[in-house]
């Protein structure tokens, strides 16, 4: 949620059934199109659904926030001013300048034997991609006033998209999950000899995440302003402090053909971790006037990733370089990705440096909010009873969905990583592509009607876009090359494969979309 958005205040406090006169709780229409079964079962239901709209008046009297997935309406937006573009910026830069992706720039050696030219070109030139699809989702959000997977439903249909909205929740919540397995090793690796143990972190980082985004969004908002200030410099630090450790010279490890294949699988690895955010991208900008330029958007978001992205990720590679040549380096690796941080600010500047690592362990308050946020709000997407239980209910669920997970996983953090995040980005490129095509070619003279969001009958039947996903998947899952399987045309490059699977589900999407939506446009005429 941009920083614009949240100085509305009244606006965004507003119980989501006050936005429009036929509205019922949390949005849903009152009226003939309200598709609320009158079953036996259906009294007790409503009376469940006032309970809880009773008791969001309660919350919003101690500040939280009660909107739920309904359209933000043109006079509820912001008045647009220069500030309104710095804020965008601000929001990616201040979000992603986490130290999660400073233990992802670790895998380009440690896991793909890369130089550190070849990883960070990789690197850049990878989260940049992937930053450009969160961009064009994000342009979305002004225009419409809806949130991304709202907006799905307009390709997807009203019941497809509930297939992308559940991939959607998978990967904000995973994404949240590693984000505190690497606070958690940070701050264990801080306390004295360890003594405080990773599940201690990730309980504590849990417990401020939950308190940030079910009671300070607000607060939130002006934080997101200013949280990059103390990681920048933190961050700026570590680079002092380890710049001369850096292995510079030592080349990518294997034969011309292996190389590429380690290439193009950590490029996909990075344009994975920038994409994941496009699920949620219109979410941050759903405050915004309907006048602000597209173009800008685009922009903004594109540069606040990306910048990010290279800080956070090229301060990873460059420590994982110096592993093999440095003892106290390769024994912290040993321990976790999060102990290389602590032990590369710890050597040089001891109590002041262990400080530095608590500041970036709490750059992830930034990154895991976010992602929060947007599943609570995804979950109510699923039905029209999901979206009778308030937001903060949701994402309570899923902080304590992913804190479970986190404790389990704390000790394969690098599995995680590679066998979880660059399988969830293959989904996020099918349906930016298939969402592209339907803007370009299918609406570029008709527009979208925004007020239909909640009417089945008149959003696309999603047949045309299911099927595209489907075949997406199959060219995905034939050019994936991951740990526990490498399909069958990634094997033809290299030792150890290379990760096509962004690239060929995109592309095998493109290219059945166009003929499958003619052909349902011209049968069922939506």
């Amino acid at each position: 949620m941009s920083t614009s958005s949240l100085e509305a205040g009244d606006v965004e406090k507003a119980l989501p059934g006050e936005s429009g006169a036929n509205s019922g709780p949390h949005g849903l229409p009152d009226g003939p199109n309200d598709r609320r079964t009158h079953s036996p079962a259906a009294p007790a239901a409503n009376r469940i659904g006032r309970g809880l709209q009773n008791f969001e008046k309660q919350l919003i009297k101690l500040n939280i926030e009660a909107r739920g997935i309904q359209r933000v309406e043109s006079h509820e937006r912001d008045a647009l001013n220069w500030r309104s573009y710095v804020s965008m910026f601000c929001l990616w830069f201040s979000v992603n300048l986490a130290p999660v992706n400073i233990t992802l720039g670790m895998l380009a050696s440690q896991l793909f034997g890369l130089s550190f030219k070849d990883a960070a070109l990789c690197a850049v030139f990878g989260a940049l991609t992937g930053s450009m699809a969160v961009g064009y989702i994000a342009t979305f959000g002004p225009v419409s006033g809806h949130r991304s997977m709202v907006f799905a439903r307009y390709t997807m249909g009203w019941w497809p998209v509930k297939l992308v909205v559940l991939l959607n929740i998978i990967v904000l919540l995973g994404y949240s999950m590693i984000g505190c397995v690497v606070a958690g090793q940070i701050l264990s690796a801080v306390s004295s000899n360890g003594s405080m143990s990773i599940v201690v972190g990730i309980i504590i980082t849990a417990i401020i995440t939950w308190v940030i985004t079910t009671f300070g969004i607000t607060f939130y908002g002006l934080y997101e302003q200013y949280a990059f200030i103390p990681q920048l410099i933190a961050i700026s630090i570590l680079y002092g402090v380890s710049g001369s450790k850096y292995d510079l010279g030592t080349p990518s490890e294997g034969d011309p053909r292996t190389v590429a294949g380690n290439r193009l699988s950590f490029f996909s690895l990075c344009l994975a971790a920038a994409i994941t955010y496009a699920g949620g991208a219109a979410d941050s900008f759903v405050y915004y006037s309907e006048r602000t330029s597209r173009p800008l958007i685009l922009l903004f978001s594109t540069l606040g990733l990306t910048c990010s992205f290279t800080f956070s990720l090229l301060s990873g590679i460059g420590l994982a370089s110096g592993i093999s040549a440095n003892a106290s380096y390769y024994d912290a690796y040993g321990v976790s990705q999060g102990a290389l941080i602590v032990t590369a600010l710890d050597e040089r500047l001891g109590g002041f440096g262990r400080f530095l690592g608590v500041i970036i362990a709490l750059g992830i308050i930034a990154n895991a909010v976010f992602p929060t946020y947007v599943a609570g709000i995804n979950f109510q997407i699923l039905g029209r009873t999901a979206a009778q239980i308030p937001r903060f209910i949701w994402t309570t669920v899923g902080i304590i969905i992913y804190f479970v997970c986190a404790l389990a996983g704390r000790n394969h953090l690098s599995e995680i990583f590679t066998n979880f995040l660059a399988v969830m980005g293959y989904w996020l490129a099918i349906w930016v592509a298939i969402t592209i095509e339907e803007q370009v070619i299918f609406r570029r003279s008709t527009g979208y009607d925004w007020t239909v969001w909640d009417q089945s009958e008149k959003l696309p039947l999603g047949i045309a876009a299911l099927l595209a996903f489907l075949v997406g998947w199959v060219g995905a899952i034939l050019c994936m090359a991951q740990a526990w399987y490498i399909g069958p045309i990634a094997k033809l490059v290299g030792e150890n494969g290379a990760d096509m699977g962004n690239y060929v589900g995109f592309s095998w999407a493109a290219l059945v979309y166009p003929p499958l939506r003619w052909l349902e446009l011209r049968k069922f005429g939506r």
